[in-house]
């Protein structure tokens, strides 16, 4: 967005202009705004001086402009072939005027309009009333999956070029969002699944991303069915996943192909999995599932005396063993690490989980000694209760008498809880086939699994750009409503890099909120309508850098001559 100033019938005025993509045509457009008068502000009375509103500065600005360093609207209409609403947005200015309200505002779409009209700062010179729910809407329905999945390599290989981003180690993990999506409700991806928050009512979307070891970013996702599995969803992501690193690689203007490493839980492995990874270009980094028989053979070694060693630096706090070893036909470096806070963690689950399931033992004692309950359906009831928290590696249960009046005994193993907690809990197996890396780099690569699960966070009710309340409910909306929610996480990301803050996301955005302008109305004594000003407010030192840093001064001059020395809140 180019923003000057030009003179018309005497009085002078500010225009933002915009170049936008034609593909019709097959030339761009340029689209002209007057975003108001450029002439000093009159002499006012402030005894007749009215507050009417404020208006976004901050927070809109900023994100508009990382949208603009990376050029967004143009990646997006080039790579979704030019859709658009007829006379109206295309489909990158709906997805990032979206993308921009998720991360200020969250609302519904019929409040986008309202939103952009609210803020200082233009995504688009089109008019708000231009970006409505039945454009979003109708949009979505024509763009594909393979258009959006071309759109977020494109807009991954500028982010890495434009801000410098680390993808050496890229971490994956998969989530889902609750809908209140009616069953009757025709549809393929809202279904019902293992919902993260217990839902088992609600039918779910599912989201898999991957995020640079920097920045937090997402440079890859793909929405999926809510019944769908980790494993599936990735392997389904492979020819994404061989684009995005080719691409990540012109970005980083190498020479020669990266050797990246792709960090995920174990729920995605698979030995034919790890193989197509090695062909798509990926090094692999899993935690294995305690239960695999490579990861008690290492669990097994990390039992042994002086076998778990601290590591050196910033994990000096931590132990791990190492070994290498097969899985299945595939050589492998295995590194068992021990963590005390996950440790004190699964402690407490432990007990907790405990007393529960001795309440529920107890009450089984009542009718087996009444001989109300049969053998069957008492096996089948202990299973469940001794089901969660390893309970049944040290609550013992025996089961007597006949099928028609069995008999119950049962106890607390203590010994077996103690070898419990000195040989399994606290600990992962990391298995990855970068034998060369060190024992702290390949811990400190696994670690930043905590960058997906960060974004989560962001993405979850009540976080920083939330998916939900989410009122899609076709398979074409629900997407793109997605590929806006993950576009907003990644200008938020980028936007923390571009300013250099210390502080958390959420604290930067509220910073931001806060630079906004006061529109006063007030009276000059002479004839004509009143006018309507807006006021600067005061700026700390972190939002006076960020005024600079985002170039928010073109949207409103005034903004460098406020200026306080208060700190930024945490």
């Amino acid at each position: 967005m180019h923003v000057f100033e030009r003179t018309v019938n005497g009085h002078r005025y500010r225009i933002a202009a915009q170049s936008v993509w034609d593909s019709t045509r097959g030339r761009s457009v340029a689209r002209q705004v007057v975003l108001g008068p450029a002439a000093p502000p009159p002499v006012a009375d402030l005894g007749a001086t009215r507050t009417v509103g404020t208006r976004a500065v901050g927070d809109v600005g900023a994100l508009a402009w990382v949208g603009e360093q990376l050029d967004l609207v143009a990646l997006i209409d080039r790579a979704c072939g030019g859709l658009g609403a007829k006379g109206g947005p295309s489909i990158g200015e709906l997805a990032v005027a979206v993308a921009i309200q998720r991360a200020c505002s969250p609302g519904p779409k019929r409040d986008l309009a309202e939103f952009l009209d609210a803020s200082v700062p233009r995504v688009s010179c089109l008019p708000g009333s231009a970006f409505t729910g039945q454009a979003f809407h109708r949009v979505a329905q024509a763009v594909s999956d393979r258009q959006l999945e071309q759109a977020q390599v494109a807009i991954a290989k500028a982010a890495v070029a434009r801000f410098d981003l680390s993808t050496d180690v890229l971490a994956f993990d998969t989530t889902n969002f609750d809908t209140h999506i009616a069953t009757v409700t025709p549809g393929e991806l809202a279904r019902r699944g293992h919902a993260k928050s217990k839902r088992s009512d609600l039918r779910v979307v599912g989201l898999g991303l991957l995020v640079s070891e920097s920045a937090h970013v997402p440079l890859l996702h793909r929405v999926y069915s809510g019944n769908g599995s980790d494993q599936g969803v990735l392997e389904a992501c492979l020819d994404g996943l061989r684009e995005l690193h080719e691409a990540l690689d012109e970005g980083e203007g190498r020479r020669g192909s990266a050797q990246r490493t792709l960090v995920r839980d174990g729920g995605a492995w698979g030995p034919q999995l790890e193989l197509d990874l090695d062909v798509a270009g990926y090094h692999t980094l899993i935690s294995l599932p305690l239960g695999h028989r490579a990861a008690e053979q290492a669990l097994q070694m990390a039992a042994q005396r002086g076998a778990m060693k601290p590591l050196s630096g910033k994990l000096s706090q931590v132990r791990a063993a190492r070994m290498r070893a097969k899985v299945g036909e595939l050589d492998r470096t295995l590194v068992v690490v021990e963590s005390q806070e996950l440790l004190q963690g699964q402690k407490r689950g432990i007990a907790v989980a405990l007393r529960k399931a001795k309440v529920q033992l107890r009450k089984l004692e009542r009718p087996t000694r009444a001989g109300r309950i049969s053998r069957g359906n008492l096996e089948r009831r202990l299973q469940k209760v001794l089901a969660r928290e390893h309970l049944s590696s040290f609550v013992v249960t025996r089961i007597g008498g006949d099928a028609e009046r069995p008999t119950l005994h049962w106890y607390v193993d203590t010994g077996a809880r103690r070898q419990l907690e000195k040989t399994r809990l606290g600990r992962r197996v990391l298995c990855t086939d970068r034998h060369l890396w060190s024992t702290g780099r390949i811990v400190y690569a696994f670690r930043g699994q905590w960058n997906v699960e960060e974004l989560f966070r962001r993405a979850k009710k009540g976080g920083l750009v939330p998916w939900g309340p989410s009122y899609q409910w076709a398979d074409g909306s629900l997407r793109l409503h997605t590929f806006a929610t993950v576009l907003g996480l990644t200008l938020v990301s980028l936007a923390k890099l571009a300013l250099g803050t210390h502080h958390s996301a959420r604290a930067m955005m509220r910073s931001l909120a806060g630079i906004q302008a006061t529109l006063v109305r007030t009276t000059t004594g002479g004839t004509g309508r009143r006018p309507t000003v807006m006021l600067a407010p005061e700026l700390t030192v972190e939002q006076r850098r960020a005024v600079k840093v985002f170039q928010l001064e073109r949207w409103f001059p005034t903004l460098l001559t406020c200026m306080t020395a208060r700190p930024l809140q945490a």
